[in-house]
């Protein structure tokens, strides 16, 4: 229903039912994403619909993400077949996207960031990204085609690693190291990465490198940071070491320290109910292993308060409703999209991306 006073708010969708409409868009959401898949299985990267402009750069490191929480909407909704696509998708960035080596006759894959000025770049989180999405593909539809290009993913992120525990950020195409340190993002992310490729192939190895990561991160306080991959990293560590509660200290502190910016947030920021997601799921593993005491400072109540606020918020002014998209060229184009307002309504696949993990993963932990 749309608010038909007669003020600011006139025209805009009242969110009289939240799990219809969120449900309504996440489908929606779907057939948006789908539709960026070009036939060779390259995405159109993004728009910005005021200035009636397509995006022509390309990032790897939203490739894969992209195709990951596509195959996490497909899971959603049930609509099995578009998985041909997302599989079409994952295919064009291993062929376009990533780089062969071999050390001690293993053969290794890297994603590599082609520039068109300087130098090709290895980035970590690309890499963690091709893991993730390649084991998301295998969860949803048991087709294991991609494990032998997914474990060669896997044994190149050794050459990421420091002795401390830490990992280099940015790799040359020589696998020298060009920046140790480029965003703190990549490191949640190559461990949340991790964490589900352990749960996925329950091998030594992984799980040995899961638990360095999380100790490195321990030791160093990333609770400070407060970012969403490290909630998803901590949040996936706790269904494989479920009592450690150095890990939960961790993750309590990623959200509790930043839940006055989360509330007060005015743009709809969708890493933010990422985040939330997480600490909400890891919460309720705390209650569930008996380690209550670590939740006695904080305040639960309002944690989940301001969850279902992100969530609703994002919806209600990060999607493209009917009503919005018909102020903008082709609406039909935009209708199942999400936008950056503030960046002149740019809508991006990973801003798709980012909002449908985070509303896809509030709708199933909340109804």
């Amino acid at each position: 229903m749309l608010n038909d006073t007669e003020t600011a708010e006139k025209g805009v969708r009242r969110l009289e039912n939240p799990k219809k409409e969120l449900q309504s868009h996440l489908v929606a959401g779907e057939t948006f994403l789908t539709w960026q898949i070009k036939e060779d299985g390259k995405f159109i990267y993004g728009y910005y619909p005021g200035p009636q402009r397509i995006l022509s750069n390309y990032n790897s490191v939203r490739h894969f993400p992209s195709v990951y929480a596509l195959l996490e909407v497909i899971d959603f909704t049930g609509n099995y077949e578009d998985t041909r696509r997302a599989k079409k998708a994952l295919q064009w960035g291993i062929d376009h996207l990533t780089l062969n080596h071999q050390h001690e006759k293993k053969p290794l894959l890297f994603v590599v960031e082609k520039r068109k000025q300087g130098t090709d770049e290895i980035k970590l989180g690309a890499q963690a990204m091709l893991i993730l999405a390649l084991c998301k593909y295998q969860e949803v539809t048991k087709d294991a085609s991609f494990l032998r290009r997914l474990m060669e993913a896997f044994n190149a992120v050794v050459f990421f690693r420091q002795k401390s525990g830490r990992y280099n950020h940015v790799l040359n195409t020589d696998l020298t190291v060009k920046d140790e340190f480029r965003i703190i993002y990549y490191e949640g992310e190559i461990t949340f990465a991790l964490a589900r490729l352990y749960e996925l192939t329950q091998d030594e190895q992984v799980l040995k490198m899961v638990k360095q990561s999380l100790d490195f991160m321990v030791d160093n306080d990333y609770g400070k940071y407060h970012d969403h991959w490290i909630s998803y990293a901590v949040n996936e560590a706790l269904q494989i070491f479920p009592n450690n509660r150095e890990y939960m200290k961790l993750g309590l502190k990623n959200v509790f320290s930043h839940l006055d910016f989360i509330a007060k947030r005015d743009t709809s920021y969708p890493t933010l109910l990422e985040l939330m997601n997480a600490a909400v799921k890891m919460t309720d593993i705390i209650k569930l292993t008996g380690n209550d005491d670590l939740l006695e400072t904080y305040d639960l109540i309002r944690l989940r308060r301001i969850w279902k606020y992100r969530a609703e918020y994002e919806l209600a002014t990060g999607s493209f409703q009917p009503e919005l998209a018909m102020y903008f060229y082709a609406p039909y184009k935009f209708v199942g999209g999400f936008f950056a307002r503030h960046d002149h309504f740019r809508t991006r696949i990973d801003d798709c991306e980012h909002f449908l993990s985070g509303l896809i993963n509030y709708y199933n932990y909340t109804y």
